[in-house]
């Protein structure tokens, strides 16, 4: 999988998780892919704050983007 086909996989993953953090009044934006194979995001709105961001990071957001792009070994939210 080229880098380009890993960022469109990623974002495509991104784009299955988006509407069930927008429900609860957060988003996630992609910041980046590294050594193709740690994505790097931020959580946003509602979910920087929420006790349980960790846990939809990791089953939620990490479960989604490793169906898309399997080779994702880590899923790292960015404080900013």
């Amino acid at each position: 999988m080229t880098s380009i086909e890993l960022k469109n996989n990623v974002e495509k993953a991104l784009d299955e998780i988006r509407p069930f953090l927008q429900s609860d009044g957060g988003d996630i934006s992609l910041i980046s892919i590294d050594n193709d194979n740690s994505v790097k995001v931020k959580l946003e709105g509602a979910c920087v704050g929420c006790s349980v961001n960790q846990m939809t990071l990791k089953s939620g957001v990490e479960m989604t983007i490793k169906k898309y792009a399997p080779q994702i070994q880590e899923v790292i939210n960015v404080v900013q």
